[in-house]
């Protein structure tokens, strides 16, 4: 139940190991927060290491092999290219800070990638108040929509279905077998009324598409903000969070001031065409991790919700635990990430 990434990614991982598998969407495919913009994937930073950043590790770096599957199953380019990422370093202590995680990614990052101090400037990244970066070889891009797209083709080639209701819920289609609930902001609500008690909620995120080509450099993170190319002559920059709104789909003055911040800190983008503004409710757990497992009190309803802004990078790992626990009953779930 769900088209969101955590949902398709769950489906597809079932079906490529031989289960048959219907995908229930009451809108469309990336009807929610899935149907973004941005497409970062990029870690935690290397330090105060737990089982949530290890998980993402994990997850990165089977995400090249995971989409390429997608890809030449689906036959449709998710998007997936891992180009690296830049960050300015606005301080000495900053860079002081940053070349020891250097150190400590030799050996968080099992030599997969290296996070690294480098000097530099140009028309992408633009200046940093010291002149040194922060670069990191493990970030990825993806795009939200394509990736969803894909993944919805691929488990339809593997002769699963793929359900959008748009809204007709008149005609309610009823799950069947074992359930596995990945219904966004939603589903954390229902989930909450189910155990009387809070388990997340929604938070409100705006990002903007800028016409630009810049497919071949890697992304920026500059104080909060997400600057990402894609590789169809596009850059997407987010994203708000915002705790209280009017309306879960519109954008306003806030987005306003996110695009001309992005364009101060990237010159390519000082004279770049905004193509699109979206605004969605992203699902953020109280935890702050994703939650994944059996839904207490109903037998064979499993769940994986509260992705927030890291369920795109978390969702290769997130297939793979969920479907161990569904198919198999194989419980792999990091501690932290369980519901109960």
């Amino acid at each position: 139940m769900g088209g969101g990434i955590f949902g398709l990614a769950t489906a597809w991982e079932c079906a490529r190991r031989g289960a048959r598998v219907r995908v229930i969407e009451r809108d469309r495919i990336g009807a929610g927060s899935s149907g973004g913009l941005v497409g970062a994937l990029a870690p935690h930073v290397p330090e105060n290491w737990n089982e949530k950043k290890n998980f993402q590790l994990d997850s990165l770096l089977m995400a090249e092999g995971f989409w390429a599957e997608v890809r030449e199953r689906s036959g449709i380019d998710p998007g997936y290219a891992r180009l690296g990422r830049l960050q300015p370093l606005a301080d000495t202590g900053a860079v002081a800070q940053a070349k020891r995680r250097a150190e400590s990614a030799r050996t968080l990052w099992r030599g997969a990638a290296d996070w690294r101090v480098e000097r530099g400037e140009d028309d992408w990244r633009g200046q940093s108040p010291t002149g040194l970066w922060i670069h990191d070889s493990l970030s990825a891009r993806l795009h939200p929509r394509q990736a969803a797209a894909a993944l919805a083709a691929a488990i339809r080639e593997t002769g699963g279905e793929v359900i959008e209701m748009r809204g007709r819920l008149d005609r309610p289609v009823e799950p069947a077998g074992k359930v596995l609930w990945a219904t966004g902001a939603q589903g954390l609500a229902d989930l909450s009324t189910d155990l009387c008690r809070p388990v997340g909620t929604g938070v409100k995120g705006q990002a903007a598409l800028l016409a630009c080509a810049a497919e071949t450099q890697p992304q920026l993170f500059v104080d909060g903000l997400h600057i990402v190319p894609h590789g169809d002559g596009t850059v997407a920059v987010g994203s708000t969070s915002e705790r209280a709104w009017q309306d879960d789909s519109a954008t306003d003055d806030q987005l306003d001031g996110l695009i001309d911040r992005a364009r101060a800190a990237c010159p390519m983008l000082t004279d770049a065409s905004v193509i699109d503004r979206w605004a969605g409710i992203r699902p953020r757990a109280s935890t702050r991790a994703p939650l994944l497992g059996a839904w207490p009190g109903r037998e064979g309803h499993y769940v994986a919700n509260g992705g927030f802004k890291i369920g795109f990078g978390m969702a290769p790992r997130v297939a793979e635990v969920m479907a161990d626990l569904i198919l198999e009953g194989r419980d792999a779930i990091p501690a932290g990430f369980r519901l109960r």
